[in-house]
């Protein structure tokens, strides 16, 4: 048996076994000392048991390591919570099987909605989270610019039939290869000085109209985000996001959040993304990014909003426009997500090495991936699939975008903003400052994809 000690070699070993089953022997690099040098970043404090809060005074909890360790853990005692059913079969399409439902909800939209006790979520599963206490709140919610423009009243359908209860969080059961479209290296990693050009055949197929802010230390950014509903192709993908990420492009640590569509279910979903670097695994999109909650890493505090849902109602050509809020930033070491006026969670500190103090650069913007078939340019379109210069009501854009200083304070990025689209023909940006009318620094993204002047 391994007694685990988050500072003792026989901790190491178990989260590099644990990598191993998962990622296989040819992924692990041991490098320890030479990257955690480079990464900077001290080893993490021994935290408390969730068995110290509030949450679990009535019963005895422990976040339980995969069954598929091929180390073992001192035994403790089960979960006691009653009415639970054990799914028995592997859940989500990641890397943990067992997980314990209390409760199952339908919505319209034909989403089904797990209520999972709060500390038996996927991101109690991580090795490195393993007695890791929910922080239920951050400690304080920073000001962003945001006048509301028709923001989005989420319809969370599922909740027409009830309600998760108190102690549970509501996981979508995501769909198999739902998200099969590989990421890629956001474009600010791909940039050390501006006046080079991006090396887009890194990033093969996938194609970017952004606006990039990097050079310094970065706590966090804003922005508001028109929705849309883009026509995506076979095996594509659309998105509208921001991209917070520190260290080298073949180490990148990345938080994400914005919406997307794919285009197996065609519908504009709120999703969260990001990847990491540990020192025993090269990554740089390569095994550990993840979506939504479907491997261990974020951490839901919010039990009536269910990550990866539909956002509706969207906007309409040259009619009616809406958009959603979303705000990520530093509090107490960890990466706070809030999206309008819901806090929804957060990205421990202890999972990331180069985003464990802070950013160093940021991108807002569009992301399409074009498969190529057929010899031409995808049709996939990207944000509401016009050009910026068809302007509001038509063009999709991003307002009031903001990072967040050491100070703990929003500000509008008026040096060092760079735009940039990776075929210009095919979809673009135009960046404008509007602080007078509500829109602070904003930008116009997208276009349609193929046409007479985006032959391929």
């Amino acid at each position: 048996m391994i007694d685990v000690d988050d500072t003792s070699n026989s901790y190491h070993e178990l989260v590099k076994a644990y990598f191993f089953t998962t990622l296989g022997s040819e992924e692990i690099v041991d490098n320890h000392e030479e990257e955690e040098k480079e990464a900077q970043v001290e080893h993490p404090e021994q935290i408390k048991s969730p068995a110290d809060t509030s949450l679990s005074k009535d019963k005895e909890v422990r976040t339980e390591v995969p069954s598929f360790f091929i180390v073992s853990l001192e035994t403790h005692h089960e979960p006691k919570v009653s009415g639970l059913q054990c799914l028995k079969e592997p859940y989500y399409v990641k890397i943990f099987k067992d997980l314990c439902t209390q409760k199952s909800l339908q919505g319209k939209d034909g989403d089904v909605i797990d209520c999972v006790d709060i500390y038996q979520q996927p991101a109690f599963n991580h090795p490195l989270l393993k007695n890791h206490t929910i922080q239920m709140e951050p400690s304080s919610i920073p000001n962003v610019t945001n006048r509301a423009f028709n923001n989005v009243e989420f319809s969370q359908g599922w909740l027409e039939n009830g309600e998760c209860p108190e102690g549970t969080i509501p996981i979508r059961q995501a769909r198999e290869d739902e998200y099969d479209v590989h990421r890629a290296i956001p474009p600010v990693a791909h940039r050390k000085k501006f006046n080079i050009s991006l090396d887009y055949d890194y990033n093969r197929g996938h194609e970017y109209a952004v606006v990039d802010l990097r050079g310094g230390n970065y706590y966090g950014a804003h922005a508001s985000i028109n929705v849309w509903n883009p026509a995506t192709y076979t095996g594509e993908i659309s998105i509208a996001q921001i991209w917070l990420a520190s260290g080298p492009k073949n180490l990148i640590n990345t938080i994400e959040a914005g919406w997307l569509v794919n285009s197996r279910d065609k519908q504009t979903r709120f999703f969260i993304y990001w990847t990491l670097y540990m020192w025993f695994k090269r990554d740089g999109y390569q095994r550990t990014g993840c979506y939504n909650l479907d491997c261990p890493g974020f951490v839901q505090v919010n039990r009536r909003f269910a990550i990866g849902s539909p956002i509706k109602p969207i906007s309409s050509y040259n009619s009616k426009q809406y958009e959603i809020g979303i705000t990520i930033y530093k509090n107490k070491g960890n990466w706070w997500l809030r999206l309008q006026d819901q806090v929804l969670g957060y990205w421990p500190h202890l999972i990331y090495t180069y985003l464990a103090s802070s950013a160093t650069g940021i991108s807002w913007g569009g992301e399409i991936y074009n498969k190529g078939e057929g010899g031409r340019h995808t049709s996939t379109q990207m944000g509401s699939g016009h050009f910026p210069s068809e302007g509001y009501g038509k063009a999709s854009y991003f307002r009031n975008i903001q990072y967040m200083d050491y100070t703990g304070k929003f500000n509008d990025p008026d040096q060092g903003l760079v735009a940039y689209a990776t075929k210009p023909s095919c979809y673009s940006i135009s960046v404008s400052n509007n602080k007078n009318g509500g829109y602070g620094t904003n930008f116009y993204f997208g276009g349609p994809g193929y046409s007479p002047i985006c032959p391929s």
